[in-house]
């Protein structure tokens, strides 16, 4: 029974699978990764800056590394910084009147349709992170809203 199954070709076949899980090669990496920033103002009176950032150029995380007791990280800043990237405009929560349900609903339609487009172009929605930042002083008007969305696709 088991000499049908154990043809040179199937024995070529589970040596080689074999072969490989037991390597430290490194494996190449399967799928490619991207984010987006939604940043919407809190700030009252409508004179904040809501928008979605998105990067245009790639960055190598390892040419800003430093390893913890071997030194100072000495990586410059303006090596880091961006000087394009992608920014879509959107509406302040706030105006001069108080609260906007209308911008809000209209900053959803202007997400929703980046989100739609990404995975049109192939990317898969992995995660929604978001956060706020505010003072909560009493005279303290400054806030945002940050909103990350993480996509991946096959490569």
């Amino acid at each position: 029974m088991f000499s049908k199954i154990l043809t040179p070709r199937f024995s070529a076949i589970f040596l080689s699978i074999a072969l490989l899980a037991l390597t430290d090669a490194p494996i190449l990496a399967q799928s490619e990764f991207t984010s987006f920033t939604v940043v919407e103002s809190i700030v009252p009176g409508g004179l904040g800056r809501s928008r979605i950032i998105s990067t245009t150029e790639k960055r190598n995380h390892e040419d800003f590394l430093s390893i913890k007791g071997e030194g100072r990280n000495k990586s410059n800043r303006k090596d880091i910084r961006m000087e394009t990237f992608e920014e879509i405009k959107l509406l302040n929560f706030y105006s001069l009147a108080g609260l906007r349900f209308q911008n809000i609903a209209a900053n959803d339609a202007v997400i929703n349709s980046k989100v739609t487009a990404m995975m049109a172009d192939g990317w898969e929605l992995v995660s929604i992170n978001s956060g706020v930042e505010s003072d909560a002083g009493e005279k303290d008007g400054n806030g945002i809203f940050i909103t990350r969305f993480y996509f991946k696709r096959e490569k």
